[in-house]
């Protein structure tokens, strides 16, 4: 029975590598482009009985062309905690990648960029914050997944609110 179970599982992983090896995209390098890390009312917020931090999160994606079929792929995270009036913790997190995009047709380089280059990059940029939070003195702070998807549907959808048109790459 576990043999069994074991060869369902590699016979998922590998419809799954195959998958994702058919799309065509590249990661040519990761990296931080920028991140702070805020703890201004330490140590007093980091006393017993204090209340429990409320968080709020934000997202952004960003891509802009840099060489022939050669993309940067921006996701920036902003997370602020606060304790009643005041700011317990502040991070900010701008993490990129290189993303390459051979044979792909044009018309699908936004979409790809937009949901699948912030979908590789967000378990990374989570890690990130997590271990920055635990430094400060924090519960690590561990982000839900994130519909990239629909984040790119609602950015269309209020750009053509603004502009009839998306810039294109």
């Amino acid at each position: 029975m576990i043999q069994e179970s074991v060869m369902s599982d590699q016979q998922s992983n590998d419809a799954d590598q195959s998958q994702a090896s058919s799309l065509p995209m590249n990661i040519l390098a990761q990296y931080v482009k920028d991140f702070s890390f805020e703890n201004p009312n330490a140590p007093q917020s980091l006393l017993p009985n204090q209340p429990q931090p409320q968080v709020s999160i934000g997202v952004d994606v960003q891509a802009q062309a840099v060489g022939e079929d050669i993309y940067e792929v921006i996701l920036q995270l902003r997370c602020e905690a606060r304790q009643e009036d005041s700011v317990a913790f502040l991070v900010e997190l701008s993490y990129g990648a290189l993303f390459q995009l051979p044979g792909l047709p044009k018309e699908h380089h936004r979409p790809v960029l937009m949901i699948e280059g912030p979908r590789m990059l967000f378990p990374f940029a989570r890690s990130i914050i997590s271990t920055a939070t635990r430094e400060g003195g924090y519960p690590p702070l561990m982000i839900n997944p994130i519909d990239f998807a629909d984040l790119y549907r609602r950015q269309g959808q209020a750009a053509n609110a603004e502009q009839p048109s998306q810039p294109p790459f």
